[in-house]
């Protein structure tokens, strides 16, 4: 039974993320809406409870809160502030919240857009993969502030577990870009122990077993390294996008005067293997492009 006395939110972006974080907020009796390009995903949510938009303008006349969970910067301007975008129609008083992994100064863009009409935004990306928006147990970076925040705050409880307020607008996304060079040098640090691990003739599975019963162990370790033996790399988040990500990691170090090394290799073994077509893989799939290099 929904809730009449909560906010009624309004959600953009049903993926691999957004899908599940979407259907979490239904759970937690929220009043929805929801929108996105292609109509599967809205018709599953619809026969759960909720109510489907025609575009993002017209759910925006229809909500107090307003996320967005979609795959690239333009496609947040363009959601947002584009034709048949939300800040035609959207009321005073509104909270946005985008919940994608987009360049920090996209979202100071949109927030000093939305101040013009009285309208709180927030940047909030997420991690934790689609198990954790499965699970409602998403890691949410907020940035904005404290008011929306607060305001925010029930409906990110519904959505995940480590909810931190970072600082003012802007400071989400740079956290997630943090985040995202962590996971990403994670990865290649795995992918790059097992092949070892096979190439010297040594059971790797026995060998992530040892190294996650000691100080390197990680989630990394744990759920990607498992996805790397069994060879499985049916997208939890996909390639192309962790390289979308690892590009406003890039730009960001550029723009700051900052060298990102570590960051800068990893993201070329990325874009070795998106040139090799493989852009829709889960990103756990660098252990495939070692273990060629490995003859393997």
């Amino acid at each position: 039974m929904l809730n009449p006395s909560r906010e009624r939110i309004g959600f953009i972006g049903l993926g691999i993320m957004g899908k599940p974080m979407a259907a979490n907020l239904l759970q937690a009796d929220y009043p929805l809406v929801v929108y996105n390009r292609s109509r599967p995903a809205m018709e599953a949510l619809a026969a759960a409870g909720a109510k489907v938009a025609l575009s993002p303008a017209n759910l925006a006349q229809m909500v107090d809160v307003i996320i967005t969970c979609l795959p690239d910067s333009p496609d947040v301007e363009a959601v947002f502030l584009g034709s048949q975008g939300v800040i035609e129609t959207v009321r005073s008083g509104s909270l946005c919240i985008d919940m994608s992994t987009i360049a920090p100064a996209t979202a100071r863009q949109v927030y000093r857009a939305f101040q013009t009409r009285q309208v709180q935004f927030l940047d909030a990306p997420v991690s934790g993969g689609d198990i954790g928006a499965q699970q409602g147990t998403l890691s949410i970076m907020v940035g904005g502030e404290e008011a929306a925040f607060q305001r925010a705050l029930p409906i990110f409880q519904a959505m995940g577990k480590n909810i931190i307020h970072i600082g003012e607008t802007g400071a989400g996304q740079v956290t997630k870009a943090c985040n995202q060079i962590v996971v990403a040098m994670t990865v290649q640090a795995v992918a790059e122990a097992l092949t070892l691990a096979k190439k010297s003739g040594v059971d790797a599975a026995k060998v992530r077993e040892a190294l996650l019963g000691g100080f390197a162990r990680s989630r990394v370790l744990e759920v990607h390294g498992k996805r790397m033996l069994e060879g499985n790399f049916q997208p939890g988040f996909k390639l192309k996008l962790h390289r979308k990500d690892m590009n406003i990691v890039l730009k960001t170090g550029q723009e700051l005067g900052l060298p990102l090394l570590g960051s800068s290799q990893v993201t070329e073994l990325m874009t070795a293997l998106l040139a090799q077509g493989y852009g829709e893989l889960d990103n756990a799939a660098l252990a495939m492009l070692y273990e060629r290099l490995g003859g393997l």
